[in-house]
């Protein structure tokens, strides 16, 4: 009943075609490209006109203030009272209300993703694999994907980590401009993640052209004065 509930709100706000590319990708096949990252922890990050945003403070989610996800991500308390038991490196911003608008996690190993891909990401030593980092609608656009980025690459740092990887849907183009934003650079290798009839398969692949050169902003040529 939940199932037939849910498709009738997809279909009344999205449409019958969405509504049926939503229904064949949960139950019967997708694929989807994770394109692997990296980046240092001490290279500055480039310029950005990002939004300043409110005040917010800054915690390391455990199992008992995870309550503080109910009101904008209440789905995911329990996932996230899990992954700080599991011993992984989460922080949380809440606004002034206690209520947390933002989060991202970090892991020194091997992180097994149970909850939404099933696939596991290698980490290596020296190395810590970010997930998970997420804002609410009203601070999309503002320096905070870059604070919640720079806080966690500290806190990492400071547990004897030199380098974050992590990876991006081929197809999120705002998060792989959050990516170029960020100083990332790419691998050159994709996690695929197969799924047909609720079974899931996972494969490595290796490209050679850039994924984000298409998407970075052209460099404008410097304006010279005429000859008159």
């Amino acid at each position: 009943m939940n199932v037939l509930k849910t498709l009738r709100v997809h279909l009344k706000q999205k449409g019958l075609r969405a509504t049926v590319q939503k229904v064949w990708k949960h139950y019967v096949f997708f694929h989807e490209e994770l394109i692997w990252m990296e980046r240092d922890l001490v290279s500055p990050v480039p310029a950005h006109k990002l939004r300043p945003y409110p005040p917010l403070q800054l915690e390391t989610i455990t199992a008992q203030n995870a309550v503080a996800f109910t009101r904008h991500f209440g789905d995911r308390v329990a996932t996230m009272a899990e992954l700080a038991n599991e011993g992984h490196t989460g922080h949380m911003y809440l606004d002034g209300k206690g209520d947390a608008v933002a989060f991202i996690w970090g892991s020194k190993r091997d992180y097994h993703d149970r909850h939404y891909y099933g696939c596991r990401f290698p980490v290596k030593a020296g190395e810590f694999f970010e997930f998970g980092g997420e804002q609410i609608r009203a601070y999309w656009g503002t320096m905070l994907s870059v604070d919640i980025q720079l806080n966690l690459w500290k806190a990492m740092a400071d547990q004897g980590c030199n380098k974050v990887v992590d990876v991006c849907e081929s197809h999120n183009i705002p998060a792989l401009k959050l990516h170029i934003r960020m100083g990332y650079k790419e691998q050159g290798r994709i996690m695929n993640v197969y799924s047909l009839f609720g079974w899931r398969f996972y494969r490595e692949t290796r490209y050679s052209n850039s994924r984000l050169d298409p998407l970075r902003k052209p460099t404008r040529e410097p304006v010279t004065a005429s000859a008159t």
